[in-house]
């Protein structure tokens, strides 16, 4: 969904930076492709002609302020908006508290509070979670499962149905954690007595937090499921998942942002790291080309420490097989290569798809003919030949086929900084975000 929403809006602003002059021609054709984007994304229609209207009033009768062109100034005033239209950012303490997990069965509450789980853990926060669930046979052993995985303790009752007592007993249980997660049943509906059970946990837990988890899948459908449950518990952030599975997270994302209740996280992955917060600048600036560096910049201090890439070197050109040894062991630990390039500012920058296309096997299969090659081959793989590359395979158990397939996957990644480096073309997002006083 990410993928095809954010093309479409770097689509339709590269070809308002095309134009020689910014006229109404230029701007009508302009709010045409955003329609047309954001309907196909599932955003409602009457969000989607209020929001193109505004777009378009501004754009013809706003001043743009000294120093800006016409066309950045149109372009700012899409990004603002775009913004405007995802809510305002929800804060996300790091202190002791207790968060209430509500939702519909099916829309990957169990899995979301593990994720949950482990995003206070990797903040250095002591976490208990109690799984309440005891309507969907198998919640308890989910999410044991999940917590047993990063070592974060889980209170579960076997065959009982009582998710009072058990919350009331999990809690005295689990009183030593800063942060407690209460996973709650849920069902295929918005039943009064999965209203009623929830009101009386959020009383008795006094829940810091109410957050809701919805399928990204529902689109605008979002919208009531969020105002039902804000109407009984007081709903203070929601949770969108299946983000990456979906072409309506549009919908979603706005329908939910229009009640107000604020978007907390996204998760877009199968993996217990896979839960992103959700911030409507850095989500914005991301679909359009800009990046997320406050994102990129918050997962590389979990998962990477200075010596691991010596990423100024890089973009200076100095990038050898042994820097990018280094780069496959850190990206490894940040997650998959295409969402971390994603946060970077990369503007009109088209990176190759074969850049991405490297599994966590074929990095490790990477590593081994690495580490049965020379120092100076690792310094200068331009020596890399014929006779060299027999030894490298039979040195490290592997194919001539796939010591050049690394050769390649290494040229592509040194194209791809050179690129990074140049910020070529005319749509330089880059030098956008300057012209947009460091917004």
């Amino acid at each position: 969904m990410l993928d095809r929403f954010g093309t479409g809006l770097k689509d339709a602003v590269k070809k308002l930076a095309g134009k020689s002059v910014i006229d109404k021609a230029a701007v009508d054709e302009l709010v045409r492709d955003l329609q047309r984007v954001l309907i196909q994304s599932d955003v409602n229609v009457k969000l989607v002609m209020e929001l193109t209207t505004t777009i378009k009033k501004r754009s013809l009768e706003e001043e743009p302020p000294k120093g800006m062109g016409a066309r950045e100034h149109v372009l700012r005033i899409v990004y603002e908006e775009l913004v405007h239209l995802m809510g305002d950012e929800v804060e996300v303490k790091l202190e002791s508290q207790i968060i209430l997990m509500a939702g519909l069965q099916g829309s990957g509450k169990t899995t979301t509070t593990g994720k949950l789980a482990r995003f206070f853990q990797r903040k250095g926060l002591r976490v208990g979670v109690i799984c309440a669930d005891v309507f969907r046979p198998g919640a308890l052993d989910q999410l044991s499962t999940l917590c047993q995985k990063v070592n974060v303790p889980c209170y579960g009752e076997h065959g009982e149905t009582d998710a009072i007592g058990i919350v009331t007993r999990g809690m005295k249980e689990l009183a030593g954690t800063e942060v407690l997660i209460i996973d709650t049943q849920g069902r295929h509906a918005l039943e009064d007595e999965l209203i009623e059970e929830i009101i009386a946990l959020n009383e008795l837990s006094h829940a810091t937090h109410r957050w809701l988890v919805i399928d990204a899948a529902l689109g605008q459908q979002a919208r009531e499921q969020a105002r039902r449950f804000h109407e009984a518990i007081d709903i203070d952030g929601v949770i969108i998942t299946k983000m990456d599975g979906t072409a309506k997270g549009g919908g979603a994302l706005s329908a939910v942002a229009e009640t107000e209740s604020g978007i907390v996280f996204v998760g877009s992955g199968e993996t217990i790291n896979d839960l992103e917060r959700f911030d409507p600048d850095g989500f914005i600036s991301r679909l359009l080309g800009m990046g997320d560096l406050r994102a990129l910049i918050e997962r590389a201090e979990e998962a990477i420490s200075p010596e691991d890439v010596d990423v100024n070197a890089m973009l200076k050109g100095k990038f050898t097989l042994r820097d990018m040894y280094k780069q496959l062991e850190a990206l490894k630990k940040m997650g998959p290569l295409k969402q971390v390039m994603n946060m970077l500012p990369l503007g009109n920058v088209d990176l190759p798809q074969d850049a991405f296309d490297v599994t966590s096997v074929k990095m490790d299969r990477f590593k081994y003919i690495m580490d049965s090659m020379t120092n100076g081959e690792l310094d200068n793989p331009g020596i890399i030949s014929g006779s060299r590359i027999q030894r490298i395979s039979t040195g490290s158990g592997t194919s001539p086929e796939e010591v050049r397939e690394l050769i390649k996957y290494y040229k592509t990644m040194q194209r791809t900084l050179k690129t990074m480096r140049g910020g070529q073309g005319k749509f330089n997002m880059q030098r956008m975000m300057k012209k947009f006083g460091g917004m």
